[in-house]
């Protein structure tokens, strides 16, 4: 019984491994299939980009952390109707987006809060280095607060998911040429902000 056992633990971590080369494409089509193994994976994957994308959007932790489980029962259960137009990480900031602006309609001060600069801590920093960035990014944070909604959304895309102008496009529903236009004006006000700060350039 053992033995059939330590056979079977040692197909599955074989399985499990194989699939780490699988496309987010190819675990959507076996997410369609009814694959659970395949839908640990995408989560595996994306579930740490898509929580802080929707945390920066409704500023709570907990709700963020509830969002991002009904974004993937939502892929879970539409993994079907995926056409592939667009890459599995667009589908995903798209739903999520679609799930936040949802969430922040129902509360009554539900305000767009984009922390889209928040700092990852490197544990290399010594603490001088740790200050520095925690300065920075809280100069960062005073002047993403100070952009629009719309122009703060086109930055987090852009600049931290790193979306190009198409799929930007198809995650906020908005022509190219309007998030070209965004894209622009967000920039020139953010880095106008950001030189009162003594930043004196947005990265490109």
């Amino acid at each position: 019984m053992q033995t059939v056992s330590t056979v079977t633990d040692i197909a599955s971590k074989r399985t499990w491994a194989a699939m780490q080369d699988t496309t987010d494409e190819a675990l959507i089509a076996s997410i369609a299939a009814g694959d659970k193994r395949a839908m640990q994976m995408l989560f595996g994957r994306h579930n740490v980009k898509v929580y802080r994308f929707i945390l920066r959007m409704v500023s709570r932790e907990a709700l963020a952390e509830d969002l991002v489980n009904e974004v993937f029962l939502d892929v879970w259960r539409q993994a079907g109707r995926f056409e592939g137009r667009s890459k599995v990480s667009t589908w995903l900031l798209a739903i999520a987006r679609f799930k936040a602006l949802s969430a922040l309609r129902q509360r009554q001060d539900g305000e767009l809060d984009e922390d889209a600069v928040a700092a990852i801590e490197d544990t290399s920093d010594n603490p001088e280095e740790t200050l520095v960035k925690q300065e920075r990014a809280t100069l960062m944070r005073k002047c993403m607060d100070q952009l629009s909604s719309a122009h703060r959304e086109i930055i987090d895309l852009v600049y931290y998911h790193e979306k190009s102008v198409e799929e930007v496009s198809e995650i906020i529903g908005v022509p190219q040429n309007t998030v070209k236009t965004r894209m622009f004006y967000a920039r020139k006000r953010l880095a106008d902000l950001l030189k009162e700060q003594g930043i004196d350039r947005l990265a490109s």
